[in-house]
């Protein structure tokens, strides 16, 4: 990061995917009558939503690149191979 521009984005973009995610939860929800597989069913599959987001929210505020890198280093770090 080279600027204090860039890191605004880059929290801007963070803080925008945490926000929509959170957004959805509470428009899904409702359709489903509390039941604990819900609940269970998001936090699994919140986890490639979030990453999507992430990235198409990085493309959009000029970040792609940061964001690229960041979902690798991730994904790595979650699977366990050393990226070379």
């Amino acid at each position: 990061m080279s600027s204090p521009l860039q890191v605004i984005q880059i929290l801007l973009v963070f803080a925008i995917t945490g926000t929509t995610v959170v957004y959805l939860k509470r428009f899904i929800k409702p359709m489903f009558i509390e039941h604990w597989w819900f609940d269970l069913a998001y936090y699994i599959l919140i986890l490639p939503f979030y990453n999507l987001l992430l990235l198409v929210y990085g493309f959009v505020f000029g970040q792609g690149r940061y964001f690229l890198n960041f979902e690798k280093r991730f994904f790595s770090r979650l699977f366990g191979k050393n990226p070379k």
